[in-house]
């Protein structure tokens, strides 16, 4: 009996249930605890603890000079970022909503994702841009973008997505301790959807490996961030027909883990992708690629593709319409299994 309440201690002392922006907020803390090179920008992400909270209490606790509150630029905030980078710290900036990125596009493109090759290695750039993204929130025009093949066609930076709190958590530590700089997609539908046991300690995920969430023999479907959970249903349901699916879980995008790809799909013979940006330049059309290279002579069935659609996403009464949904991703898991 005193056995048992000494592991329950331990496992409070280890563990906490967060949600996925508690455990963002924990890693940023973790990080500002840490390592004094850490520092944190961004638009009301200081006094105010950022649109999401993501931030909260984090200035008052490290200071105005690790947590700075910026002007409404976000060329400024991304370009103020690649200086610091460059003089041995390890900037954090905050988009407020994905959407916002555009204007700094310029300087990640031109300068964040060039910089080491431009100066042969003798410079890197360990800077994170996180970007709150996707509909289902019901947030304003501009705001639900999820772009991220814009990132993944930059050679020269990183794009992360995680679908969980502790992948989150170990992700984002894994994000900043990297030397090149790195697209932090937060998923605004998943923030709190739901609580997940969160080590306390300081622990990273590897950045270019997926993840195998659940097994089966007869289809692959592929995917991340929110439609994570969309994906597992319509497994779930499907599984209830006697189809079992292999549910792959990216987290990142950018390099994508070719082998988990490949090794479920040979497995399968079949592939669903989903994601909720727009198809016509879709990540998928990126998937449809690895596969056709490395298993087309295994598949057995055309790939299907569940995405949003090539429209801008939607005022809220139509938002619903644009998202994918388990329904609309089990009926292409029947198209493929039946082909």
């Amino acid at each position: 009996m005193d056995i048992k309440m000494e592991d329950q201690k331990t496992q409070t002392k280890t563990t906490q249930s967060l949600t996925m922006v508690q455990a963002i907020n924990d890693a940023l803390k973790t990080m500002l605890e840490q390592d004094e090179t850490t520092i944190l920008l961004g638009e009301d992400i200081g006094k105010n603890g950022g649109v999401f909270r993501a931030t909260e209490g984090l200035q008052e606790q490290f200071g105005e000079d690790r947590v700075i509150d910026t002007p409404l630029s976000e060329s400024g905030i991304v370009g103020t970022s690649i200086g610091l980078a460059v003089n041995g710290f390890k900037p954090v900036c905050e988009m407020q909503f994905m959407g916002f990125i555009y204007p700094a596009y310029d300087q990640i493109m031109t300068h964040a994702s060039r910089l080491r090759m431009k100066t042969m290695g003798h410079y890197s750039v360990p800077m994170v841009i996180r970007a709150p993204y996707g509909a289902g929130i019901r947030a304003p025009e501009i705001h639900s973008d999820s772009m991220e093949s814009i990132f993944t066609h930059m050679p020269g930076v990183k794009v992360v997505c995680p679908a969980t709190p502790k992948d989150a958590k170990g992700l984002l530590i894994a994000a900043i301790e990297d030397p090149d700089p790195v697209i932090f997609m937060e998923p605004m539908r998943s923030y709190r959807a739901q609580r997940e046991e969160v080590p306390t300690e300081k622990y990273q995920l590897p950045i270019g490996k997926g993840e195998k969430i659940k097994e089966g023999d007869d289809v692959t479907i592929i995917t991340w961030g929110a439609m994570l959970s969309v994906a597992k249903q319509a497994a779930e349901q499907a599984e209830s027909q006697g189809i079992g699916c292999d549910v792959l879980d990216l987290k990142t995008l950018y390099p994508l883990d070719r082998n988990l790809i490949a090794e479920s799909v040979q497995k399968t013979g079949r592939a669903v992708i989903v994601h909720e940006a727009h198809q016509t330049g879709g990540l998928s059309q990126d998937i449809l690629s690895v596969i056709n290279d490395t298993s087309f002579l295994y598949l057995r069935a055309p790939i299907e593709r569940v995405t949003g659609f090539d429209v801008p996403v939607p005022f809220f009464a139509l938002e619903d319409h644009y998202l994918p949904t388990a329904k609309r991703v089990l009926s292409s898991i029947e198209k493929a299994v039946h082909f």
